[in-house]
């Protein structure tokens, strides 16, 4: 939206999935540091800000709306997962889309999302398990991709918070935005690869909701090993001649 000559983005909602309700409801959001956060984080996640492309503080403030204080607190804290760097005397690098970055990504989110998933097996609540089995029915219609990485990363959201670990919730979240980022740049077949998501995420989904630890983990595990061969595709995608159609991994 434009404004006196300058664009503000609307503030993405951080949201919680509310079986209950048939949808989401919106966490607050306490300060603007994180609400900046939010934001900066979904315009990399979507690549809206350019993967390699360098931006200013001045720029974000200018394209986000948000006063010096809450954009340079938002910039430390996403350099300190990686979802951006800083160099003192260029500016703000925007990391480009990396096989080899995804891949190490990859084996720490395999990890990780083992130990959340056993977690979330043992702590959930009733009321989380609900709504992992909405989520999970909700999985079974039809989505656009834009539509669906929401989707996923409401999932991501329910299992960590399932877990009630703050810690995870703090490494994870960067880790699972920077891969949706790369899946949904290099998707090559949104019907197939959506589907195959779609059903990984539901048999994660109710696995947990039924407490049923040794399923979730194999489904994550299943997940994860879809993800890396999805990364090893697109390098073999790009040492293919131009013009040869490359199949859905």
């Amino acid at each position: 939206m434009a404004t006196g000559g300058r664009e503000y983005f609307a503030l993405p909602r951080v949201l919680r999935y509310d079986g209950a309700q048939g949808g989401c409801r919106e966490k607050q959001v306490i300060n603007q540091s994180d609400r900046a956060v939010a934001v900066l984080q979904q315009l990399i996640e979507r690549g809206e800000l350019r993967p390699g492309s360098m931006v200013s503080e001045r720029s974000l403030m200018e394209l986000t709306g948000f006063g010096r204080t809450p954009i340079r607190e938002a910039i430390q804290r996403l350099a300190l997962s990686r979802m951006l760097r800083i160099h003192p005397s260029r500016g703000i690098e925007i990391p480009a889309i990396s096989v080899e970055d995804q891949l190490s990504a990859l084996e720490v989110r395999r990890a990780t999302e083992v130990l959340a998933i056993a977690l979330a097996c043992e702590r959930a609540t009733q009321a989380e398990r609900q709504q992992m089995r909405d989520l999970a029915a909700s999985l079974e219609g039809e989505f656009s991709l834009e539509d669906y990485a929401e989707t996923v990363r409401q999932t991501h959201a329910l299992v960590i918070q399932a877990a009630h670990n703050p810690y995870l919730e703090a490494l994870m979240t960067p880790l699972q935005a920077l891969s949706r980022r790369f899946w949904v740049m290099h998707i090559q077949d949104e019907a197939a690869d959506i589907g195959i998501g779609k059903a990984f995420h539901r048999r994660i989904l109710t696995a947990i909701a039924e407490g049923d630890a040794g399923a979730a983990t194999s489904a994550s595990m299943e997940l994860n090993d879809y993800l890396v061969r999805f990364a090893l595709d697109v390098v073999s995608m790009r040492a293919r001649p131009r013009g040869i159609a490359v199949s859905a991994p």
